[in-house]
């Protein structure tokens, strides 16, 4: 059988003057591509043209719903109800499907972004909420998370499309979960490494813990951060190991 997975890239990302991420350079490498919707980050300027760009490069378009928290970016943790859980990705999923639909096409998929993808990798009710959200927002949306997490898990409860997430950028816990960012190698610095990573995850469904373990993963979405430096260099040198390795590329239909 032969290898394949999607590979997307959070973007969308810059606010007003202010800018982040080279993201029209790395539409040309990857399939999927997760665009902020204005709460951790993004403005509406910025969403109509991330979405044209993607869809003029032939990129599926994904909506990337986070915390309220601009001067945060969305990575401090909030206490939060799964009823506001569900409205604020129920509006911003709404927000960035106006602008696909205004712009000749429509959403593909929703992943959660920063505090809130974390949270629900690990709470049951939040991701209950999220998974109901993109639901009934669009039952034919597909619901990317992290591998093995219990956003996985409500999608299967609802009968929801969905994508198990790895990470090329990004170091592991022995649970399975990503490395808090606040520890020293919690962020993959060395293109090399991250690609050995990648391919050891698609091929082997296996990544290497800091601690050491084996960790069992299904591959069926790599994410690259669009804000980290390093990124398109990343995502150039991962996809070149994919085409070596024989792995095709390609976007959940």
């Amino acid at each position: 059988m032969k290898l394949r997975i999607d590979l997307n890239c959070d973007m969308g990302e810059s606010f007003g003057l202010w800018k982040m991420g080279n993201d029209v350079a790395i539409l040309d490498h990857v399939t999927s591509a997760n665009i902020a919707c204005g709460f951790h980050a993004g403005d509406p300027l910025t969403m109509q043209g991330v979405v044209k760009a993607a869809f003029d490069k032939g990129v599926k378009v994904g909506a990337h719903p986070g915390f309220q928290d601009l001067a945060g970016f969305g990575r401090r943790s909030m206490q939060v109800t799964p009823a506001e859980a569900y409205a604020m990705v129920v509006y911003q999923v709404g927000a960035l499907s106006g602008f696909a639909r205004a712009l000749g096409g429509r959403l593909n998929h929703v992943k959660a972004h920063g505090a809130l993808y974390n949270m629900a990798a690990k709470d049951q009710r939040l991701a209950d909420a999220l998974a109901r959200a993109v639901h009934d927002v669009d039952p034919d949306l597909v619901f990317f998370g992290l591998a093995g997490s219990e956003m996985i898990l409500a999608a299967k409860r609802l009968g929801l499309r969905h994508a198990s997430e790895v990470f090329g950028d990004r170091s592991y816990q022995d649970d399975g979960s990503l490395s808090p960012r606040n520890l020293p190698g919690a962020m993959i610095e060395d293109a090399d490494v991250a690609a050995a990573q990648v391919k050891r995850m698609v091929a082997d469904g296996l990544v290497r813990s800091m601690q050491g373990k084996d960790v069992p993963v299904e591959a069926d979405t790599l994410c690259i951060h669009g804000d980290q430096p390093g990124a398109l260099v990343f995502v150039k040198r991962i996809r070149a190991e994919l085409a070596r390795a024989g792995v095709e590329v390609q976007a959940p239909a």
